[in-house]
């Protein structure tokens, strides 16, 4: 089955990054601003894959708060509680813009968070 714009979006946004793999670009940009820039499919699987190991250490409630779409982009706001054994470590606040050629491929996301630390 073939994912929507908004649902490869959403996936993304929240971590499910494997499923959106075979959407992704081959020219892909991720740049999270102030913090990297991937830059092409297999640096941005790998960046994927790192935040994956990450995310297994740690619980994370993610909660999204809106989501907008538009011809070939989609915007996804959100927050992420980070914590560990009970303990919240962070807090994120998140804007993700994702930007579809007319292939329906991911060719670009902009990401602009806001991290709390404890």
């Amino acid at each position: 089955m073939d994912l929507t714009q908004r649902e490869i979006a959403q996936s993304f946004s929240k971590g499910d990054f494997e499923q959106t793999y075979p959407y992704l670009s081959e020219k892909i940009e991720w740049n999270v601003i102030n913090n990297f820039l991937c830059k092409g499919k297999k640096e941005v699987i790998d960046q994927c894959k790192k935040s994956t190991e990450y995310f297994a250490s740690i619980t994370t409630d993610f909660e999204q708060l809106d989501v907008i779409d538009a011809t070939n982009k989609v915007v996804v706001t959100g927050t992420a509680e980070l914590s560990k054994q009970g303990k919240r470590i962070e807090f994120i606040s998140a804007c993700d813009v994702y930007e579809f050629n007319d292939n329906n491929m991911v060719q670009k996301i902009t990401s602009y968070c806001l991290v709390e630390k404890e």
